[in-house]
């Protein structure tokens, strides 16, 4: 029998029941974003070491203070717009929001009094969370339900672990019904598995006036793409989706390659690509002095190191009306993006 959530469970159940076996990204919606039960939607997820997974963020602060920087390289290269909007989707409780602005406003005080933060958050309990933890911010950071919402911006558009957990389809299969359990049937028709992500690009791009989107999650490229699907629970990794329903996470890796192909249909231009380790090192060496606290070296092997987040995690930028005569720090040590990405 199918676990998890009993109620989510019924409703699902019944859905299939009533209509037959349904796409995997149905179920994925329901299992993550149900408005009620959905592991996400109900504030069920945790990171860190008492939670379901570790992420940037649950290392600590400066994973923020490091992305920080490069928004002020970013805003700095654009001219020091007055004005400057950073937006964030997937922003959980708030904690990067709130390690970003108390970066830029310790370090980079013309750039704090310059920028608006706009959080896109569906969820009530989630915006109540994170409103709670950037108290102290007052309006500089607003928030709205959807991208379709959020009006058109100069600035960045940001993301960390986002797409990953965006619904998608599994190649040939669908969800049905064996008894009472949840099991995959064949599908007879062929279904566009990553549709949610390459939707959600093309509605950043519509919203991004000028500036930069900066996507931190893990994938491969077109050339290496497999199809992979996590299901994690107190650090555990499940063997199906069909467990701990709306009590597990659920995340799929990223074709980097369809992204990049549907943002330049959008107007966006591909201008880096890197692993997380190539990325943070390139920002490191504009701004050592960010690591030199001694309580810094434990946060900076884990997001660093090859094992840990280094090589798990890529970072793609993609811009509008942005034309950089010199890298942004972070793809100082990068290869070519085309190349890597197979364009």
């Amino acid at each position: 029998m199918s676990t998890g959530n009993p109620a989510l469970v019924a409703v699902i159940r019944e859905h299939i029941l009533a209509r037959g076996p349904q796409p995997f990204a149905w179920f994925m919606d329901q299992a993550l974003y149900h408005p009620e039960h959905g592991y996400y939607s109900s504030d069920r997820a945790e990171i860190g070491r008492r939670g379901d997974y570790f992420t940037n963020v649950s290392v600590g602060p400066l994973f923020g203070e490091l992305v920080a920087v490069e928004f002020a390289e970013i805003w700095d290269r654009l001219g020091k717009i007055d004005n400057f909007v950073i937006v964030e989707q997937g922003a959980h409780h708030g904690e990067f929001a709130r390690d970003v602005l108390d970066s830029l406003k310790r370090r980079s005080a013309k750039m704090f009094s310059a920028v608006r933060y706009r959080i896109v958050e569906p969820f009530p309990r989630l915006q109540d969370r994170q409103a709670q933890t950037l108290k102290e911010f007052g309006n500089r950071v607003q928030w709205c339900a959807s991208l379709d919402d959020l009006e058109s911006f100069v600035g960045i558009h940001f993301s960390n672990e986002l797409l990953d957990s965006m619904p998608i389809n599994l190649r040939d299969k669908l969800v049905g019904l064996n008894g009472d359990r949840f099991v995959f049937v064949d599908s007879p028709n062929e279904q566009r598995t990553n549709q949610s992500q390459l939707d959600w690009i093309a509605k950043v791009a519509n919203r991004l006036q000028l500036g930069v989107v900066l996507a931190i999650d893990y994938g491969f490229a077109r050339s290496e793409f497999r199809e992979v699907l996590q299901v994690r629970a107190k650090h555990r990794s499940l063997d199906s989706p069909f467990e701990q329903i709306a009590e597990a996470d659920i995340t799929a890796h990223i074709n980097w390659t369809d992204i990049a192909q549907v943002a330049k249909k959008n107007g966006l231009r591909l201008m880096g690509f890197t692993d997380q380790h190539h990325f943070l090192t390139g920002i490191i060496s504009a701004c050592p002095e960010i690591i030199a606290d001694e309580r810094c070296t434990r946060a900076l092997q884990t997001l660093l190191h090859p094992e840990m987040l280094g090589r798990s995690f890529q970072v793609l930028a993609l811009t509008r009306d942005v034309d950089l005569a010199a890298p942004l720090s972070g793809f100082k040590f990068a290869r070519d993006p085309r190349q890597q990405l197979g364009l």
